[in-house]
């Protein structure tokens, strides 16, 4: 398994692998099946704070490196490994948001490229949380990035990596024609903001457009842009539609029923399993559920005090399985089969 290396740009070397690129089948196509392998339509949020890391790692990492911002990217990679190494397994994605790297700059890029190599070396699908938003070529410049290939002479060279990417459409289709071609290129995917969890979400995206709220508006859009992104049953342009809004969830649903859903805000925003079936299918499928900090910081929490600051992964693992059973409740066609321990 490769291990970090201290070297000269940032700390520790890179971890890179051959980039996954439309040679087998849609990614949504694979998402779906990752999922169904599982029974866990579950992304795991790698959005790491120092304080969610314990302070065993930030106590080596600072020997190592001093507190500065490569001892800081170096803890986060050691903790973001423990917890790939402890579910990886039990879930078909994790959804790194790259704010969380980009404050610690170059040291921190270095650890979120680390991330999502070392997850796809795990089998896992990548959602790259990047919620990126412009037009033209700087719009083109993003999807690039994230999703495609960028041309260095006559090669032309992954960078980033990951298999999705979250995006703005509010700038419109200048914004979004630019990713839906790298799509179609590279057979990856797109999540969509329609309808976030936010509590003032609705501030812009719930005001009344000829007697329809902003979001459904925005939902018909992504509706047609993935009409031309189509895998097996599915778009590869999918859609976020928070978990705090089920009645928005349910509207969305039927307006969107070939679009995936991401959905924030379960656990810690307040949203449970058994309010997110408006948000699925009648087979199960259709959408998938984010959680973060319930599972980051699991070994913090009363319930899985026991596990302590060495034993961070293993309540990670805990609060998976367990987020897994509270999805059945909304959910059972999907989080079905033993849950293995």
């Amino acid at each position: 398994m490769p291990q970090a290396a201290k070297n000269e740009t940032g700390g520790f070397s890179e971890l890179r692998l051959p980039a996954r690129f439309g040679d087998g089948g849609s990614m949504i196509d694979r998402l779906i099946a990752k999922i169904q392998a599982t029974g866990a339509p579950i992304a795991v949020g790698l959005d790491p704070m120092l304080s969610y890391i314990p302070g065993f790692i930030c106590r080596e990492a600072f020997r190592e490196y001093g507190e500065t911002l490569e001892g800081a990217a170096w803890a986060v990679w050691r903790y973001n490994q423990g917890i790939i190494d402890a579910v990886w397994d039990l879930v078909p994605a994790v959804k790194p948001q790259i704010a969380m790297y980009e404050q610690f700059g170059v040291p921190g890029i270095l650890a979120f490229q680390k991330t999502v190599d070392y997850c796809r070396s795990k089998g896992l699908i990548v959602i790259g949380d990047v919620k990126r938003g412009d037009i033209g070529s700087t719009a083109a410049a993003y999807a690039a990035a994230h999703l495609g290939r960028v041309r260095v002479g006559a090669t032309l060279c992954p960078v980033f990596g990951e298999d999705f990417a979250t995006v703005n459409p509010y700038l419109g289709s200048d914004g979004v024609e630019p990713f839906l071609k790298v799509c179609r290129e590279e057979k990856k995917g797109l999540f969509l903001l329609v309808k976030t969890s936010n509590p003032s979400s609705g501030e812009f995206q719930d005001r009344l457009i000829d007697g329809r709220p902003l979001y459904e508006w925005v939902g018909e859009k992504v509706a047609r842009w993935g009409e031309g992104c189509m895998g097996s049953s599915y778009s590869y342009v999918g859609a976020v539609v928070g978990a705090t809004y089920p009645e928005v969830g349910k509207a969305l649903r039927k307006l969107l029923p070939k679009a995936y859903f991401l959905v924030p805000g379960y656990g810690a925003q307040g949203a449970k399993g058994a309010e997110l079936a408006p948000f699925f299918r009648e087979d199960g499928l259709g959408a998938i559920v984010n959680s973060s900090r319930g599972i980051l910081t699991a070994y913090q929490q009363e319930k899985y005090s026991t596990y302590g600051e060495e034993g961070y992964g293993a309540a990670a693992r805990a609060a998976v399985l367990d987020m897994r059973e509270d999805l059945q409740k909304g959910v059972p066609q999907t989080c079905r089969g033993e849950l293995r321990g």
